[in-house]
């Protein structure tokens, strides 16, 4: 994104995960979808039981744990200042971006 002129701020979401209303706003980009935002194929995920759990926690709880544990959610992970983002990385939904 820097290549193309766009003013980025990289942070390492392991060791600082996104703050709670940072989460809240990706899940609107996601319209509610709270499984969009977790990491499915990382070993927090599998080690939590989280394919078991999710499906019956609450949004609130799921953001929370999301915003305590930056390992659980999928990366990359990009939010504007504007409340648009996307998680993972799909080429054609970050071009939108560029």
């Amino acid at each position: 994104m820097r290549e193309n002129g766009v003013d980025v701020t990289s942070i390492d979401i392991s060791k600082q995960p996104p703050t709670e209303a940072e989460l809240e706003a990706m899940l609107a980009v996601y319209d509610g979808d709270i499984g969009k935002l977790f990491n499915r194929s990382g070993v927090r995920y599998r080690e939590l039981k989280l394919k078991d759990s999710l499906p019956t926690m609450s949004s609130q709880q799921a953001i929370k744990l999301l915003a305590g544990d930056g390992k659980l959610i999928k990366r990359p992970f990009l939010i504007t200042d504007h409340g648009q983002g996307v998680v993972g990385f799909k080429a054609d939904a970050w071009q939108e971006f560029v």
